[in-house]
């Protein structure tokens, strides 16, 4: 079980996060409640809790300050900020300290689990990672063949290794590239093939090339690290005998990304580059050999990057905003249109955004928009893209708002049946029921206004009136003083009776004398 501390200043939201949460179901324990960070600190010299959910805004020690303590001596610590919207920007200064995970204030339930499960999430994955390692260590000879293609694929997709982990691991696997300068070669078989084909392709290169290399799967494709020592001439026909050897038993084409050589700590760089050298395959054609110099005959132009606020449409998308969603959606196309890049980077750069946008979707609409990804890929026009994306992002978008507002007419209905059921009570507050939901009162008090129209007290007042009207129907001999006592205004009669004035254009005794 992972240990939780909760940190806030607010009694309700703490008491409300530690009531709500099913911490073992999450794996995790609460081991206690700090209400600020100096007493947050004392509990993690006693405890060492592995997981920290505090709020940004808090008296003597606030958030970020705990944040930056805890990172000086506990860096396995995993925070889970909660932060006003108005302090969101300012929160993101503790992203230095390797904070990821950022819930505005008020929270639902369901995003603080997700939060808390992604962290779990990860650091089961971390001891998973250690666990890995000590077992190459103890079981070497069982084990290498699968640790090599696993330091590999961390080698070029973590960004934490570099040439300590290269040497530790060089000797460890007897890999020792004589030379600090390598090249990589990034190969996709094309068509729908099996996965046992990549190994199919894997074999062959080993067979092929004589100087030590690694060879790994990743992302479907095949990857092949060698020492910059042959020629490149050499090196062509090495990589021409792959080919030829692949389609002379299988009937699928290869299409390669070779990049150019480079230092061992570069090596997460050339990565990326035969990634992006692999998309333009489009326009070089399948089966292609694509190199540094093939592309920059294509990307010779000077043009501006291509830059947009992912996160400004995610918003939109997720809050259910149709009107800004597809605002921001229209902004980017034209200026992709001002950009005029080649069609295939241009749809590489909309393939990135359709997939932004359909992890939004639930799992069954996302893989029936996934299988709609090759007619993405096949439309020749821009104009076909955008409205297509834009008929896409609408239904998500929409989807979110139906979904949102259905959330808050069940909290509007669960906040009326607590007022017919405690109308009587004359404590009866917005503040006192956001504490038995365990919600912020003025996002309360907001939703309530938007779902009914009128204001929280305004209802209240109206449904007590209309109490005492029925409770005057039934026996018109009741006093204005139990009349005010039994509707919730206690001993105030005479507020109860300006009220009831206001409400109905009588006096509680005229409306008395007119009932027949």
């Amino acid at each position: 079980m992972y240990k939780v501390l909760l940190v806030d200043d607010e009694f309700l939201i703490s008491d409300g996060i530690s009531s709500v949460v099913n911490w073992s179901l999450l794996g995790t324990e609460l081991i206690g409640i700090a209400h600020d960070g100096l007493e947050a600190l004392a509990s993690i010299e006693r405890q060492r809790p592995d997981i920290i959910i505090s709020d940004i805004r808090m008296p003597g020690m606030d958030g970020l300050q705990l944040v930056e303590a805890v990172a000086e001596k506990y860096r396995e610590i995993s925070f889970i900020m909660l932060t006003g919207f108005t302090e969101f920007e300012y929160a993101k200064t503790a992203m230095q300290y390797g904070v990821k995970h950022y819930l505005l204030k008020p929270c639902s339930e369901e995003s603080l689990v997700q939060a808390i499960g992604e962290l779990v999430s990860e650091k089961r994955e971390l001891t998973d990672h250690e666990h890995f390692v000590q077992a190459i260590q103890y079981n070497l000879e069982r084990v290498l063949p699968h640790a090599k293609e696993y330091f590999l694929k961390e080698l070029v997709t973590n960004k934490t290794y570099g040439v300590k982990e290269w040497k530790y691991f060089g000797e460890l696997f007897s890999v020792q590239f004589l030379g600090q300068r390598v090249r990589l070669l990034l190969v996709e078989i094309e068509g729908e093939h099996e996965y046992l084909h990549l190994f199919a392709v894997k074999n062959i290169a080993e067979d092929i090339f004589h100087n030590p290399i690694l060879s790994t799967t990743v992302r479907g494709h095949l990857l092949v690290m060698m020492e910059d020592t042959m020629s490149e001439a050499q090196l062509f026909r090495n990589i021409d005998e792959i080919r030829a050897t692949f389609t002379r038993y299988y009937r699928y084409d290869l299409t390669m990304a070779l990049s150019e050589p480079g230092e061992l700590p570069q090596t997460r760089q050339l990565y990326m580059r035969t990634i992006a050298y692999l998309n333009h395959r489009f326009y070089l054609g399948e089966g292609s050999l694509i190199m540094e110099r093939d592309v920059a005959a294509i990307e010779e132009r000077d043009v501006p990057e291509f830059e947009y606020d992912q996160g400004r449409l995610v918003t939109a998308i997720q809050a259910g905003h149709w009107q800004d969603a597809g605002a921001e959606l229209n902004r980017i196309f034209q200026l992709l249109v001002d950009l005029r890049y080649d069609i295939s980077q241009t749809k590489s750069y909309l393939i990135q955004i359709f997939m932004e946008i359909i992890r939004l979707s639930g799992a069954a609409d996302m893989k029936h928009y996934m299988d709609r990804l090759p007619y993405m890929i096949e439309t020749s026009t821009l104009h076909s893209f955008q409205q297509f994306l834009l008929t896409v992002a609408k239904q998500i978008t929409l989807r979110r708002y139906e979904h949102q507002r259905s959330r808050q007419s069940q909290m509007v209905h669960q906040v009326k049946q607590l007022v017919q059921k405690r109308y009587q009570d004359e404590t009866l507050t917005l503040q006192s029921i956001a504490g038995e939901i365990y919600m912020n009162p003025d996002y309360i008090g907001k939703m309530f206004k938007k779902e009914t129209g009128e204001k929280f007290t305004n209802y209240v007042l109206t449904y007590r009136i209309q109490k005492a009207l029925e409770l005057l129907e039934q026996d018109g001999n009741y006093t204005v003083s139990l009349l005010a006592e039994y509707t919730g205004f206690g001993s105030n009669w005479p507020y109860f009776s300006k009220v009831f004035k206001k409400y109905t254009g009588f006096s509680p005794s005229e409306y008395k004398k007119a009932i027949p």
